[in-house]
C-alpha cells in the first residue's frame, strides 16, 4: 500500500476518466511505456517527482511504474492539482501528497514528503524538490544519482545553483530540448494561457488591448494565439533581440510604462519578479485585467497591490476585484499564479506527449549513465530525434532520408562551386 495524501480519495473515479483521454492523446508516451513494460529499466527504483498533478502527468506516472518504478509525486504549485487525478494516482499505488489549494507550508510539507521516499532520481518542475533537497535536506543527496527539471524557470534557478557550486548532483534540462519548448512552451503556453483567460472572465479578446510581457517562447506562442483570436497584441521586453524579433513578427513593442496606460489585459510570461509593479498599477485602465504564466506567482507584485486595494471580492471562480483608493477597478486572476493551470487544465495533452516522452527517456539515460558530474546537462539529440520520429509516425507523417551519397557530400569539404 503506497502512502498518499490527497482531497478525497472518492473523486478517484473522475480521475480515471480524465486519464484515460490523455492516455488516448499521447501516442509517444504509450510507445515508451510498451517498451518499459517489456524492459523492466526501473525495477526496484525510487523516483521522487515534484509536478504539476494533472491527467497528462498521471500517464507520466503509469508510464514510469510500468518500467518498475516506486514513484513518489507532489505538485509544483499550490492551485494546479486536479484533486480527481490525485485521488486515482493514490488508488494505482503512487505515493502522492498533492491537493488544490494548498497553504505554503502544506506545500512543503509536500515536498518534503517526497523526499522522505530517498529517491534515487529526482523529476522536478520548478527546482522546489531540488532547492528543498540542497536548503533543508542535504542528508537526501546521498541516495540521489540525477535528475530532470521540466521548465525554464526551474533550469535558471539550476544553472545558478551550478555556477555558484551549490548544484552537488547532475540534472537534465528537458525544458531545453526542441521537441519540449518548441512546442510545450510555445503552442501549448499559447493555447492553455488563453484558456485559463476565458474560463476565468468569458471575455471578448476581439479588439482587446492585449499586453503580453516577455518574448520568449511561451510568450511568442501567447502572441500569436491573442492575435489569431483578434486582440491587437503589443509585446514588452528587456532582451534586445527578442525585442526585434517581435518587431519583425509584425508586433508593437513598447515599454511596461507604456503598456500600462493601454492594455486592456496584462499576461506576464518572464519568469523573473515584479514585472508588473505599483507605477504600471496606478496607469492601468478601469477594469484592466492581470494574469501571470510564468511559473511563480511573483511577476505581478502582489504586496503592492494589496496595498492599493481598498476592497475586493470574487466576482467568478478565479477573478478577484480589486478596487483601489481612486474609485478603479483592477481584476486579478488566479491569485497571479499560472494562469493556464490554475484556472484551466493546463497544456493539452498532445503537446504534453512529447515533454514528457523527454522525461522518461531522460530518467532511463541517467539510470543507465555512470556518474557525470554535477552541472546541468542538454537532453541527449538521440533522444530528442527519437520524439520528434516517434510523435511524426503517431501523425501518419513521413519524411526524407539522406541517401548515402547525400551524407558523404555533408560530411566532406573538397566540393565546392562547379
Amino acid at each position: 500500500m503506497s502512502d498518499f495524501k490527497v482531497r478525497d480519495p472518492d473523486l478517484s473515479p473522475q480521475g480515471l476518466l480524465q486519464i484515460e483521454w490523455a492516455s488516448t492523446h499521447m501516442p509517444v508516451l504509450s510507445r515508451i511505456k510498451q517498451r518499459f513494460e517489456r524492459e523492466k529499466p526501473f525495477e526496484g527504483l525510487q523516483l521522487g517527482a515534484s509536478l504539476h498533478v494533472t491527467k497528462e502527468t498521471a500517464v507520466l506516472m503509469d508510464t514510469l511504474t510500468a518500467g518498475g518504478a516506486d514513484v513518489a509525486l507532489c505538485g509544483s504549485n499550490p492551485l494546479s492539482t486536479q484533486d480527481g487525478v490525485a485521488a486515482a494516482l493514490s488508488e494505482r499505488g503512487i505515493s502522492i501528497y498533492a491537493w488544490r489549494g494548498q497553504t505554503t507550508q502544506e506545500y512543503y510539507w509536500c515536498v518534503e514528503k517526497v523526499i522522505d521516499h530517498h529517491p534515487l532520481i529526482t523529476i522536478d518542475d520548478g527546482a522546489d524538490l531540488v532547492g528543498t533537497i540542497h536548503s533543508r535536506r542535504t542528508k537526501a543527496l546521498t541516495h540521489i544519482k540525477g535528475g530532470t527539471e521540466e521548465t525554464t524557470t526551474g533550469v535558471v534557478r539550476l544553472r545558478a545553483m551550478a555556477q555558484n557550486g551549490a548544484l552537488k548532483y547532475p540534472i537534465i534540462a528537458v525544458n531545453d530540448a526542441y521537441t519540449k519548448y518548441l512546442f510545450d512552451n510555445r503552442y501549448g503556453t499559447g493555447q492553455s494561457t488563453l484558456d485559463g483567460i476565458l474560463r476565468s472572465t468569458n471575455i471578448l479578446l476581439a479588439g482587446k488591448s492585449f499586453i503580453v510581457a516577455g518574448y520568449g517562447w511561451c510568450g511568442r506562442g501567447l502572441a500569436l494565439r491573442a492575435r489569431g483570436m483578434g486582440a491587437n497584441v503589443a509585446i514588452t521586453e528587456i532582451d534586445p533581440t527578442r525585442a526585434l524579433e517581435a518587431v519583425m513578427d509584425g508586433f508593437q513593442v513598447i515599454p511596461m510604462a507604456k503598456a500600462a496606460a493601454a492594455g486592456d489585459i496584462f499576461v506576464t510570461v518572464t519568469g523573473n519578479e515584479n514585472v508588473i509593479r505599483k507605477e504600471h498599477m496606478k496607469k492601468m485602465k478601469d477594469g484592466a485585467i492581470l494574469a501571470n504564466s510564468g511559473h511563480f506567482n511573483v511577476e505581478i507584485n502582489m504586496s503592492e497591490l494589496e496595498n492599493m486595494t481598498v476592497s475586493k471580492r470574487t466576482i467568478r471562480p478565479n477573478l478577484e476585484e480589486h478596487r483601489l483608493q481612486d474609485g478603479r477597478k483592477l481584476h486579478l486572476l488566479a491569485d497571479g499564479r499560472l494562469i493556464n493551470l490554475a484556472a484551466a487544465e493546463g497544456h493539452p495533452s498532445e503537446v504534453m506527449d512529447m515533454s514528457f516522452a523527454n522525461q522518461a527517456l531522460c530518467v532511463e539515460h541517467l539510470v543507465q549513465t555512470s556518474k557525470l558530474e554535477p552541472r546541468v546537462y542538454s537532453v541527449p539529440k538521440e533522444i530528442d530525434d527519437l520524439v520528434a520520429r516517434l510523435k511524426l509516425e503517431a501523425m501518419n507523417v513521413e519524411i526524407d532520408r539522406l541517401t548515402e551519397e547525400q551524407m558523404n557530400y555533408l560530411a566532406s569539404w573538397e566540393a565546392g562551386t562547379i
